[in-house]
């Protein structure tokens, strides 16, 4: 299983966006802009650890649910 490496609280950068961990269990996706994608949650099951990845529609003013992965990646991947 992949892990993300921070060294701090210092962002996480890949092509065409950024993720800055908010705190343990929470990423922020943004544009290198600032405008904000989203969020990668990662939360505990009994197979291990899952990543959940929500787009934040700002239109509505709320986040939507894009899925569920066994990966971080994964889920970072559907931004």
């Amino acid at each position: 299983m992949t892990t993300l490496a921070f060294a701090g609280d210092l962002p996480l950068v890949r092509p065409g966006i950024t993720l800055v961990r908010v705190h343990d269990q929470l990423w922020r996706v943004t544009r290198p802009d600032g405008e904000v994608l989203g969020y990668v949650e990662q939360f505990g099951v009994a197979g291990g650890l899952r990543f959940r990845a929500k787009r934040f529609m700002s239109s509505r003013g709320r986040f939507l649910p894009i899925g569920e992965f066994w990966s971080i990646d994964d889920a970072i991947d559907c931004f």
